[in-house]
């Protein structure tokens, strides 16, 4: 592969003009399919196979015209103080508010709070429900202004009015604030990192090009494909955290390589030969993390996996060409390791071991200074020395940090976890102080009684049994369809829709139902908002270890090709489970217990989001192996070109330590940037990715990876002889490119000649 690589580098590098114009033709067309598509709003959400979603797909077929999947909103009326709703100005302020709401083309029905007693018993709150024909995301703007504007006319008599539901479902934010401050971070780090705006300039655009053709690319599919805003959001965050590090992967092995003395066009192969081979299977681990999401089986969630991965291979294909095509374009302005630009040093030229790559070749002009070793080497020089205490310590307090995970509580998003400024959480909050925590989150019980012989009495049998339950405030009477064989019971429990009471009391339903199947053979289904709630994270729990075995297995296999070696990939896949509970440590003490939530602005604590564990595990698999990769090829590159087993872990860090960490920080402050949204999914997310990159490359790869090394010695590098002729030679250590040397290149350059004539 090494080789292959090294020529497609070179090959770009010379026909620069090509390479750029095909990125740039497809940039455009994807932008074009964009700005054409027609818009899509949030993905359809579904979970195949869950008892919720087989009872809202029954509704669909036995209530025509229902919409069981359609829109919802409350509109709550407040009476001023020391009045009552039931008062005449007041009764008529609803009444009229209620006719208004009527009139949209999209409404099904408005029930009007005085005949259907949607009146407090305090009779200080009124609430009146307006059901649409489509869902949420299909719902027109005009609707939802429409609903505003009608319901607030009622404050003119002096009612307080709050709004909530599904229908005021807010158009997901862009992410362009949280782009913009983590490019800029991400500039600084190169610049310090790289010492050129010019060397620094490459990764930041070659990245954006890329995510701009992956964004747009989903942009322009989004409507035939049902892909929701929130994937767009996902690519741009995982395509410009992988963008930007496997380009300064590049760029900074580029530069140690001229800093050796080689030509601007076979450091380019080199480059792309070596660094490049790690960038590819760094891609692959995380195109594979990715894709894996699919075996959860929730189309959401798939959705999102497959269009970050994606991102993720035009990312690598992008490191793979268009960088050595600009940096054929840079010419000089990209100088060699050690060899500070005029923005950081006006060209002074200093030692390669403490410069940008850390690369040990001196290149003090005329001097014979000594080398100074760079702070990754004495690092590394230290942890070799006193294993058994940074390994000790870095699991420790990785363990600690963990322990808040034992305390995970799922669930998802609902008014209740919006901020108090919103509409929507005052309305949850009147609701609540007028008619119960639970009225919030109401069961819908479904009876599918088409093969019992009587469906009244069936009905009858599950009203009274969920009447007998704990926990219950209202039981509502069966409601019939026209056939007369499927039955709608509402139950609204005493406790709010997050609790764990109200996850029991749908489990006893569920339970007691089975009995009433077995008596009138009457299928008895628990539905609702919260029931599907409950359901998802059933689901997502029940199929974390399942996908924790895929990707880490696959994951596995993939480094003992790499690495040629069993133990070094068994501490790589130890070391992100390490990280991932940390990571999940963390979300947990900021988002559900409230610790230090003011600094990032988390407003309201509660559940963590149903999807974050796989989906952490998934994303930040991915993400751990790329450093993992990008730090442990460097020193099995050293190993296997002679070095012993303490020293190549030393070496490994003199060459690639800054760059690994400069390479995470700008993943941190990509991720970090989407803190800022107001959205808590997005905010949730970038914290969570941010933080288990930091404890993956700063307390894992940095710490415990080399002390695990130094410990097992030669040791970490074994493989059974069988193993080791069955596996394929991938050449990631570019022990080919030194055969290449041994025989001469020039006959080669030739053949590369006549392709380029070609």
């Amino acid at each position: 592969m090494a080789t292959f690589l090294y020529r497609l580098g070179r090959f770009a590098f010379r026909r620069r003009h090509v390479t750029v114009l095909i990125w740039v033709a497809l940039l455009t067309l994807a932008g074009v399919g964009a700005a054409s598509a027609p818009a899509a709003g949030s993905s359809s959400f579904s979970i195949p196979g869950t008892e919720a979603q087989k009872a809202f797909d029954l509704l669909e077929q036995r209530y025509p015209g229902m919409s069981a999947d359609g829109a919802t909103a409350r509109v709550v009326f407040k009476a001023p103080a020391g009045e009552k709703m039931t008062d005449a100005a007041n009764k008529a302020a609803v009444e009229k508010t209620v006719g208004e709401l009527g009139d949209g083309s999209e409404v099904v029905s408005v029930s009007d709070p005085f005949t259907t007693r949607a009146v407090s018993r305090d009779g200080t709150v009124a609430y009146a429900s307006v059901a649409y024909k489509v869902p949420a995301m299909e719902l027109k703007d005009s609707s939802k202004e429409a609903l505003e504007t009608t319901a607030h006319k009622a404050q003119a008599a002096g009612l307080t009015v709050e709004m909530g539901g599904d229908a005021l479902q807010p158009e997901p934010e862009t992410a362009v604030t949280g782009e913009i401050i983590g490019l800029a971070l991400a500039a600084v780090v190169l610049v310090i990192t790289l010492g050129s705006l010019v060397a620094a300039g490459l990764p930041l655009l070659t990245a954006i090009i890329g995510v701009g053709i992956g964004v747009s690319t989903i942009t322009a599919l989004a409507s035939a494909l049902d892909l929701g805003d929130t994937t767009s959001t996902l690519a741009l965050m995982i395509g410009l955290a992988v963008g930007i590090d496997y380009a300064l992967f590049i760029v900074s092995r580029y530069r140690s390589e001229l800093a050796e003395g080689r030509g601007r066009e076979e450091a380019v192969g080199r480059a792309v030969g070596t660094a490049g081979s790690a960038v590819v299977f760094a891609g692959l681990t995380v195109v594979i993390a990715l894709a894996g999401l699919a075996v959860v089986n929730v189309p959401m969630l798939t959705k999102m996996g497959l269009a970050a991965a994606g991102t993720v291979v035009v990312a690598v294909l992008i490191a793979l060409t268009m960088v050595p095509a600009l940096l054929g374009y840079a010419g000089r302005k990209v100088r060699p390791a050690g060899e500070k630009g005029g923005l950081l040093g006006r060209g002074r030229t200093k030692n390669a071991a403490t410069g940008s790559a850390g690369d040990p070749t001196a290149q003090a002009a005329g001097s014979s200074a000594a080398v100074k070793p760079g702070l990754g080497t004495r690092w590394a020089r230290f942890v070799v020395r006193r294993p058994v205490a940074v390994l000790l310590l870095g699991v420790v307090g990785l363990g600690a940090v963990a322990v808040p995970a034992t305390q995970l509580e799922l669930g998802l998003p609902d008014d209740g976890s919006q901020p108090t400024s919103t509409t929507q959480r005052r309305a949850y909050d009147l609701l609540s102080d007028g008619f119960g925590p639970g009225f919030n989150g109401p069961l819908m019980v479904v009876v599918d009684a088409k093969d019992s012989a009587s469906p009244q009495r069936a009905a009858t049998a599950v009203t009274d049994g969920i009447k007998g339950l704990d926990d219950i405030v209202t039981v509502t009477p069966a409601t019939f369809n026209k056939a007369g064989d499927t039955a709608m019971i509402t139950v609204i429990p005493k406790s709010k829709p997050s609790s764990t009471q109200t996850e029991d009391l749908v489990h006893a339903i569920r339970d007691a139902g089975a009995g009433v199947t077995a008596d009138t053979d009457a299928k008895v289904l628990v539905t609702g908002a919260t029931a599907m709630n409950i359901d998802f994270s059933q689901k997502l729990t029940d199929a974390l270890l399942p996908y924790l075995a895929l990707v880490v297995g696959l994951a596995f296999l993939l480094l003992i090709v790499i690495f040629r070696s069993i133990l070094v990939p068994l501490k790589a896949a130890l070391g992100f489970l390490l990280s991932v509970l940390a990571a999940l440590g963390a979300v947990v003490a900021v988002f559900q217990w409230g610790w230090l939530a003011g600094l990032i602005g988390v407003e309201e604590t509660g559940p963590i989001m149903s999807m974050m564990p796989i989906f952490m595990v998934g994303v930040v698999f991915g993400l751990a192996m790329d450093y993992e990769v990008f730090l442990v090829t460097r020193m099995r590159e050293a190993y296997v070109h002679g070095e012993n087993a303490h020293q190549a872990v030393v070496t490994g860090f003199r060459y690639s330590a800054r760059v690994v960490a400069a390479a995470a920080a700008i993943m941190m402050a990509v991720f970090a940037g989407f803190i800022g949204s107001g959205e808590s999914m997005i905010k949730m997310i970038g914290f969570g990715l941010a933080i288990a990159v930091f404890f993956d490359a700063f307390v894992v790869r940095m710490a415990i990876v080399p002390a695990v090394l130094a410990l097992l010695g030669d040791k970490a590098w074994w493989l059974p002889k069988w193993l080791d002729r069955a596996l394929p030679n991938v050449d990631v250590e570019g022990e080919g490119l030194r055969t290449h040397d041994a025989a001469g290149n020039s006959a080669e350059d030739d053949e590369d000649r006549e392709l380029v004539r070609a």
